[in-house]
């Protein structure tokens, strides 16, 4: 005579343990693959981490430091720094130091920028004042005054006397459709790490 088994309140059979470590694996695996598809879009479309490449943003930042950018954080303003595309051969970091409408020039006598005829020291980004001149390059350099367009920004970078920036004809007044995002935090290294602004 066969025997049946009973089974005890709480337990389970084999089979029912092995459909639900099964369906216990599944969920966990819909889980993680939500979360790196979530990882993904975010990392391609609301922010990046960017590596900064060079000297021209020093002392604000520099060569190998990281910062976190989106362009969720609304259009750039004067004072914001931005990561910019199509203007070189490589992405760019910069400051955004006029926007639409804006006249800017340059005192070669104080070497300071000048918005709409009022000198914009350098102090005002957390550099030296008086050093900020039109490069002497002719023919590569843009001539000024000159007003920026609408859908424009004119930047420069933060080491004035080391940056190819919206004074140089190859770069030039800067399409906000080619601003990448404006940095929002500072990622490395961790003795600057935070938000900016």
């Amino acid at each position: 005579m066969d025997e049946e088994r009973v089974l005890t309140e709480g337990e389970q059979s084999p089979e029912k343990k092995r459909a639900t470590f099964s369906e216990w694996c599944m969920e966990w695996m819909e889980t993680i693959v939500v979360a790196f598809v979530a990882v993904t879009m975010v990392f391609t479309f609301a922010a990046r981490v960017i590596t900064v490449d060079g000297i021209s943003m020093e002392p604000t930042y520099f060569d190998g430091d990281r910062v976190l950018v989106t362009k969720l954080a609304g259009e750039a303003q004067t004072g914001d720094v931005v990561i910019i595309v199509h203007a070189l051969q490589e992405t760019i970091i910069k400051r955004v130091v006029a926007t639409e409408g804006q006249l800017v020039d340059f005192d070669p006598q104080s070497g300071e920028l000048l918005i709409d005829g009022s000198p914009l020291k350098g102090e005002e980004f957390g550099i030296e004042n008086g050093i900020t001149f039109l490069p002497d390059s002719p023919g590569q350099v843009m001539e000024f005054p000159q007003e920026v367009p609408q859908g424009c920004v004119f930047v420069l970078g933060d080491n004035r006397m080391h940056s190819t920036d919206s004074r140089y004809a190859v770069v030039g007044m800067v399409d906000r459709r080619n601003i990448l995002g404006r940095v929002v935090f500072n990622l490395m290294p961790f003795s600057k790490a935070g938000a900016v602004g």
